[in-house]
This record gives structure tokens, sequence and C-alpha cells, in this order.
């Protein structure tokens, strides 16, 4: 089934734009594009990860609006497009969040109508422990009630097949690293699997923060939602990985943060994870090649957070990033 069947919003899912990173590598002896999933209509690239794993529920009847809800464990964007397609159709939503998902987002998502759990506290800091808890606990107590479950569902790497796809043609069919952030694992597996299935020489690139649990590194405290986890969640597949690169905190916001000042792109923290990630093997990657960011979302979600001066000392201290820039002084004529 086609995102055209189901009509609307939802037919502009996909099919967003690859642009050339000019500035922010510069001098550049390679060519740097990035994948802006932003322009998806809920802002992110779990969008798609969302249609594909409810349009066939949907298109069968087993969802029935007025009586089905869905119910999701959610960093934020993924939640999102569930809220879209949820108020789409009429189904109602309870999202199941922490206290690292943004401020705005919780509004979106509650603009959008679904109901929203945040919770604060968890034995060990596991968030996504005491999540997952929660999302249990609901499905067994709401009737009709239905686990997209992201973490596990192959729905959700199938939905990237398509992401690579778009990728590939754009380019020719010639791209030679692919950084991806990793969270619950589907967009790093859809790729992947393209890759594999035509044959192409990509190297894929593992982007996960530091602190996160998915490639076995020793647990952390981490300020930032969209990549990294507290566990390996079942989707992640180790052996399709090049190589896996650790973004810290810092580091995403920074790299965001000179985005907006080279090439006037307002990204989230996982897309920041991406440049710095490259930033760091930039050293031993072929001149010529070309490199791929895949970038999940907008920075309008992170206004508060990586955007935020006074967010950033709170955390970080008095960088010199955040000195005033010079303003142009007024004229007359």
């Amino acid at each position: 089934m086609s995102t055209a069947e189901l009509g609307g919003v939802l037919t502009t899912i996909g099919g967003t734009p690859l642009i050339a990173l000019e500035r922010v590598f510069a001098p550049a002896t390679i060519q740097v594009f990035a994948k802006l999933e932003k322009f998806n209509p809920g802002g992110s690239v779990k969008d798609r990860t969302a249609l594909h794993m409810l349009r066939d529920k949907i298109r069968s009847g087993e969802l029935v609006p007025g009586r089905s809800v869905v119910v999701e464990s959610t960093s934020g964007n993924l939640g999102i497009g569930l809220a879209q397609i949820c108020a789409y159709f009429g189904l109602d939503l309870v999202c199941v969040v922490d206290a690292r998902t943004t401020a705005q987002t919780v509004a979106l998502l509650r603009a959008y109508g679904a109901a929203v759990e945040v919770i604060t506290e968890a034995p060990g800091d596991d968030l996504l422990g005491a999540r997952l808890a929660r999302v249990r606990e609901l499905v067994g107590q709401l009737p009709d009630a239905y686990w997209p479950n992201q973490y596990a569902n192959p729905l959700n790497a199938a939905a990237h097949e398509q992401t690579m796809r778009e990728i590939v043609d754009r380019l020719d069919g010639r791209v030679d690293y692919l950084f991806c952030s990793v969270s619950t694992g589907g967009t790093m597996r859809g790729c992947a699997r393209y890759i594999r299935q035509h044959g192409l020489t990509t190297k894929l690139v593992a982007v996960d923060a530091v602190g996160s649990a998915i490639f076995h590194t020793p647990r952390g405290t981490r300020l930032l939602p969209g990549h990294g986890a507290a566990r390996r969640p079942p989707l992640v597949d180790t052996t399709v990985v090049s190589e896996i690169v650790h973004v810290s905190d810092l580091e995403c916001v920074r790299a965001c943060r000179a985005l907006v000042a080279r090439e006037a792109l307002l990204v989230g923290g996982s897309s920041g994870a991406t440049v710095s990630a490259l930033g760091k093997l930039r050293s031993r990657i072929p001149a010529g090649s070309r490199c791929v960011l895949l970038f999940p979302d907008d920075g309008n979600r992170y206004l508060d957070t990586i955007y935020s001066d006074s967010w950033v000392r709170e955390h970080f201290g008095d960088l010199p990033e955040l000195a005033p820039r010079p303003r142009p002084l007024a004229t007359t004529r």
C-alpha cells in the first residue's frame, strides 16, 4: 500500500531533500550531503517509521477509530509521527515519554490530541526500561490496545529501505559513507538492508551517544534525547556497521551551533552528532569520497536546550562560542 492511498498530509511523508554541505567542513577534500528528514510533515524521520508500523493495521481494520488505542514508548519524534497518523484517522494514542523529552515535544503531542505520561524516575536511571514497563501495564489495562513497539518491530527497519533508496537515486548510485545516529536501530538496519541487497560498497558509520549502552559502552547520564539508549534494542544489528563513533552531548551542541552559523541549518542533537562523527573520522576518509549524513529532525524542538545559551552554560560552563557576536553599527543616510 502506498502513502498516496492513505491520502491527505500523509502523502507528503518521504521524498525529503538531500543537500550539499559546503561550509561546515570547508576546505573540503570530500563531498558531504545531508538528508533533511525535518521536511516530513511531522518534522522527523520517525514519520516514515510511524506510517510503516500503522498503515497495514489501519487498512485491514484491526485499528478502529473510537475503539482502538495505540500505546508507545518514545523520546519524542516517533510519538509525533504516530500522533499525526492517529489524529488523521481518529485513533486514540497514549505516549509514554521521560524527563529528557523536551517541553515543546510534549506540547506537540498534546496538540495532536495524544495523552502523554512522563516518567521522571527509574531504578538505576533506566528511563527506557521504566517507559517500557509502563507501556506493558497500559496495554494490559486498556481494551483493544496496540503497541507498535518501535524497538523490535521489523516494519521500523523496513521503512528505511526507502530512505536509503532516495539517497542512492539522488546520487546516481554512489554513496561511499553513510553516517546514521542510532536509537532504536531501525534506520540503520533498514539502510543496511538496502545497501546489502543492491550490492553497494557504502560504509555504514553508526553514531551513538557517550553514555549509551547500545554498543556495550559503560552507561552514563545523557542530557539530549534522540540517539543513544539505556539498553540495546532488538533491532540493532552490529554486523552491518563499518565503524562506531561515540559523540558527547557537548559535541552535539557545538556541531548543531556550527551548522546554524555556517550552513543556516537548524537541526536537532542527533543531526549534530553525525556532523561531529564525520569530523572525527575526516582525516581517514579518502579524498573525493561522498559522505551522506542522515539528519533526523529539526532544531525547533531544542530551542530550550541546545540553542539556549543559559541551558548550555548551566550544563557545560561559559563556552567561548557563547560570547555575543559583534553587531553591525547603525548608519544614517
